[in-house]
């Protein structure tokens, strides 16, 4: 979730389409159905159960019931390492839980944040916010393009619920211009991420997305977790899950 998505785009629309063949290689966007069982889902519920409600975003800063399920071998973080390789570790998760009464709508936007331990004078590293008391900064370009996001859905989602709504390939043209976002979704068109209870959308961290508000408004719980393989320039490091 970008802290600032351009939400005055959120109602174009062109090219929709249900995605259910994208390609992660090909799309920047790839879904791994059942991926967890009901045991895994219950375990995510139990680890975050006391996470405030009713907001459009809670940032985790740490979650160490669910270290094994989202490391490098776990049954979340084993897809984030098919990409990026046994360095991959979980480095930010934002739990979104929609309900009747927080039912928000997001614009087309890119994910340009990452959250670090500490904040330091590096170049190209800023602008810097607290949020939730962690420490996050818009990092170089070429960083959010070696990460990879997952979407780890406890709710069923259909094309009423609120489905993350994807632009395939926009991973692939870099920082885009917010003043160029109405011509890319009406040229590449875009994709309704439809998602089952234990189901992961993988997609390419910079991809332009974005979703609506659920109608009729009902309950859509989404872990979204971001993971990097790279270290960052020293002496900034990753704040980490």
């Amino acid at each position: 979730m970008n802290d600032a998505g351009p939400a005055q785009h959120d109602e174009e629309q062109s090219g929709v389409t249900a995605a259910g063949t994208m390609n992660f290689l090909k799309d920047g966007a790839e879904c791994f159905p059942a991926a967890l069982d009901e045991a895994c889902c219950l375990a995510i519920e139990r680890a975050l159960a006391d996470l405030p409600t009713g907001v459009p975003g809670v940032r985790i800063g740490a979650a160490p019931a669910l270290h094994d399920l989202l490391g490098p071998g776990g049954a979340a973080g084993s897809i984030a390492t098919g990409v990026l390789g046994p360095r991959s570790r979980p480095v930010r998760a934002v739990l979104f839980d929609k309900t009747e009464g927080a039912n928000w709508a997001l614009g087309w936007h890119q994910d340009r944040t990452i959250v670090v331990q500490q904040r330091a004078s590096v170049e190209g590293f800023g602008p810097w916010t607290i949020k939730s008391g962690l420490v996050q900064v818009e990092p170089p370009f070429p960083i959010l393009q070696q990460m990879v996001t997952l979407r780890i859905h406890l709710d069923p989602v259909d094309e009423t619920n609120a489905p993350l709504r994807i632009v395939p390939g926009s991973h692939k043209l870099g920082r885009i211009l917010e003043a160029k976002i109405a011509s890319i979704v009406v040229q590449f068109g875009e994709e309704l991420c439809i998602a089952g209870r234990g189901d992961i959308w993988l997609y390419a961290t910079p991809i332009l997305h974005g979703s609506r508000a659920a109608d009729p408004p009902r309950r859509r719980r989404v872990l979204q977790v971001d993971y990097a393989a790279d270290d960052l320039p020293q002496p900034l490091r990753w704040r980490g899950v």
